[in-house]
């Protein structure tokens, strides 16, 4: 098996899904949450709808762990199990797919296409599917800023995440995610996300720092196209802010 150019089947799935409105992915980190955890969280995450699994997180990742970790979403779960990778020793064949993701804004050459050159034939050779994605870091930034040696775009500079977002669509690049960083004390501004809503056509995914339902609310009436929480999970469980968040999510899906 090898991946193909154009969208693949995870792909058109999450296009599919994406015609009936915003929605949610689980961010499972299998270095916090190894994989029987990792089974039970995706259980109860898409019992309260969420429509599919993140994996990974900012360090300490092994193909081991990764595998592991998708072999148990994928026995408990029937959406899609995709690699949120932190670099090549994130890849296993046991996921549906892989975020191909450019760091946009790192000052890491490697970050932004260098590892990308390394890691293409092994996602060939694996049969993963490739997701072509433009990640961008927005302050504060967390540990991926820190982690990424980003340049985090300031949290009043909407015209500097407007072009660099562009930038990415222009390149090719099939989705946006804007990134406040994991455990960020807020999410993405809203300015910032109107701003890169105003410029291209493609899915604008964010994340970081999303605790609420008021928080979802917020930014889906911004035009957020797909949600991302992972910290909330880890903290508290698939308890009521998690609820909360979904709720806004089916909300904005018309249910």
């Amino acid at each position: 098996m090898t991946a193909a150019a154009g969208p693949g089947r995870v792909e058109r799935h999450l296009r599919e899904l994406l015609r009936g409105g915003p929605i949610h992915f689980t961010l499972i980190d299998p270095d916090k949450s190894p994989a029987a955890i990792a089974g039970r969280v995706a259980h109860a995450a898409v019992a309260e709808g969420s429509h599919a699994i993140l994996l990974g997180g900012s360090t300490g990742m092994s193909p081991e762990k990764m595998g592991a970790a998708a072999l148990a979403v994928k026995a408990a779960v029937p959406v899609p199990a995709i690699i949120f990778p932190e670099g090549p020793g994130s890849l296993s064949r046991e996921a549906d797919a892989v975020l191909f993701m450019s760091l946009l804004n790192s000052r890491r050459l490697d970050l932004v296409v260098r590892a990308h050159a390394m890691a293409a034939p092994v996602v060939r050779s694996l049969g993963l599917e490739p997701i072509p994605l433009g990640y961008l870091v927005i302050a504060p930034g967390m540990r991926v800023g820190e982690v990424g040696q980003v340049d985090a775009v300031p949290r009043d500079d909407p015209a500097a995440a407007a072009g660099y977002a562009l930038a990415a669509e222009y390149l090719g690049m099939r989705f946006v995610y804007l990134e406040a960083g994991s455990g960020a004390p807020a999410p993405v501004p809203v300015a910032i996300l109107e701003a890169v809503k105003s410029v291209v056509s493609i899915p604008v995914v964010v994340g970081g720092g999303i605790r609420t339902g008021d928080d979802a609310r917020t930014l889906l009436r911004a035009g957020a196209n797909a949600l991302v929480t992972g910290t909330i999970t880890e903290e508290e469980g698939v308890g009521p802010a998690f609820h909360g968040i979904l709720e806004e999510v089916r909300k904005a899906r018309g249910g």
